[in-house]
């Protein structure tokens, strides 16, 4: 039972000890009160109403004037961050990586962007980016954190830049389709008996390729192995019943036989 009146005696001590180490440092005394302030406005803060930057307490939302940058709120804490080199931010991409390609992120009232990276490869860290001139047409880089890689469309598609997509030519602004695939469409004279917007035309380099002119502008075709354009009918057909394309037919029956090896 003596011990208790110890303790007491200890706890009176202590308080003594520390109300007396504030009254004589005032500034100790009010860094605890604004520390404790700060904690309690923390607390209504995240228990309360949100701040301005974080309109909801999870979420991600755009930067007033900056299409590539966005506030990425967890728990009501907001924290500003810059999409990728090349990469617009996309509301629109709730659940999704919030960074997208130009063309997939309307950038009405956030003109500014930051800095470009260029590389050796790239214009820019991230996207697709047309390679040749108006008249080599096929052939896009993607760009990915700044390394490019070359592919090649399609046989007689162009890479348009506003879709990034392999096109027909003649629908790509900046191609001209007449040297790009080396054919121009002959002028056809209007007639009320005659559909003068698709005409079809026999290829003078092999048999198996020719050329539709939709409204005078020419699109390359393929029939494929072993057959060949009919003009005749206006479409592919078997290589041995077009005249002048029978070697289509043999050298797709004609089996190849390896040089034998000899041990």
């Amino acid at each position: 039972m003596a011990s208790r009146p110890i303790v007491h005696l200890l706890i009176a001590c202590g308080i003594f000890v520390v109300t007396t180490s504030l009254n004589q440092n005032p500034r100790f005394s009010n860094q605890l009160f604004n520390n404790q302030l700060n904690r309690n406005q923390q607390q209504f803060s995240q228990k309360g109403g949100l701040s301005a930057s974080c309109p909801e307490r999870n979420g991600r939302y755009p930067v007033p004037n900056q299409c590539d940058a966005y506030i990425e709120c967890i728990d009501g804490v907001a924290e500003e961050k810059l999409c990728p080199e090349g990469l617009y931010f996309n509301p629109e991409a709730r659940f999704n990586y919030p960074c997208g390609y130009p063309i997939d992120v309307d950038c009405t009232g956030r003109p500014n962007l930051q800095k470009a990276s260029p590389t050796e490869d790239c214009p820019h860290q991230y996207g697709y980016f047309k390679i040749g001139n108006h008249q080599n047409c096929g052939q896009f880089m993607n760009c990915v954190d700044g390394r490019g890689y070359v592919f090649d469309c399609p046989e007689g598609l162009a890479f348009n830049p506003e879709s990034y997509r392999c096109d027909w030519p003649d629908q790509v602004s900046d191609c001209d389709a007449e040297a790009f695939l080396g054919f121009r469409c002959p002028e056809v004279k209007n007639s009320p008996f005659l559909d003068a917007e698709i005409k079809f035309y026999r290829s003078t380099v092999d048999c198996h390729h020719y050329y539709i002119c939709v409204n005078g502008r020419p699109r390359l075709q393929n029939c494929g192995t072993g057959n060949a354009f009919n003009e005749l009918i206006d479409a592919c057909d078997a290589a041995e019943n077009v005249t002048g394309c029978e070697h289509e037919a043999i050298a797709k029956t004609t089996p190849t036989y390896g040089q034998a090896k000899l041990f």
